[in-house]
């Protein structure tokens, strides 16, 4: 019994009550995204390379049918017209199954694709994993990358109920200083 109890005071005091750590250092803004393939809820691989000449807001978020992760999604969905005038597309990340996706997808009215990181290996790669108590899970990040593949922005601190407005003025600043670029 004794012993017990120790085990139990060692989990909580090792973190299982909400611990959480970066895995990793995320990619710098000006450097090539990690490329990547992996499953959607819809279909049975999704690259990164299949987006080249297109916006991509590629966003990593907790856990599948979550308040926060529901409200950011929910926002995203909404916004996609506006995310198609600046030829762009929206994938979401977590480390959740593909039925998980698809059952939030159903249930949400979600239409844009949410990848299946289930190795880890994406969200590692794009340093957005965290220590969940005994769990790893992908941290509220997201990446603004160009159509040439580079990631233009990211943010590393989200608020899930402003941030797809947040995504869409950032956009519209970094094609406007592109444009300025390409007509010098």
């Amino acid at each position: 019994m004794r012993l017990w109890i120790i085990a139990v005071v060692l989990v909580v005091i090792t973190g299982f009550a909400w611990h959480m750590a970066q895995a990793g250092p995320a990619p710098e803004v000006g450097t090539m995204a990690p490329d990547f393939s992996l499953p959607s809820q819809d279909s049975p691989s999704v690259s990164l390379k299949d987006f080249r000449g297109k916006w991509v807001v590629l966003y990593f978020y907790p856990k599948d049918m979550t308040t926060g992760c529901t409200i950011e999604a929910h926002n995203f969905q909404r916004d996609q017209a506006e995310y198609a005038k600046r030829n762009a597309v929206v994938l979401g990340v977590s480390v959740d199954s593909v039925d998980s996706h698809k059952q939030f997808c159903a249930k949400e009215g979600l239409n844009f694709k949410l990848l299946s990181d289930s190795t880890h290996k994406v969200a590692g790669e794009y340093g957005s994993l965290m220590n969940f108590g005994v769990t790893e899970i992908a941290a509220r990040h997201t990446f603004i990358i160009d159509p040439q593949g580079k990631i233009d922005r990211s943010y590393m601190t989200v608020d899930p109920n402003k941030h797809s407005p947040e995504v869409l003025s950032e956009l519209d600043q970094l094609q406007k200083n592109s444009q300025a670029m390409n007509s010098h």
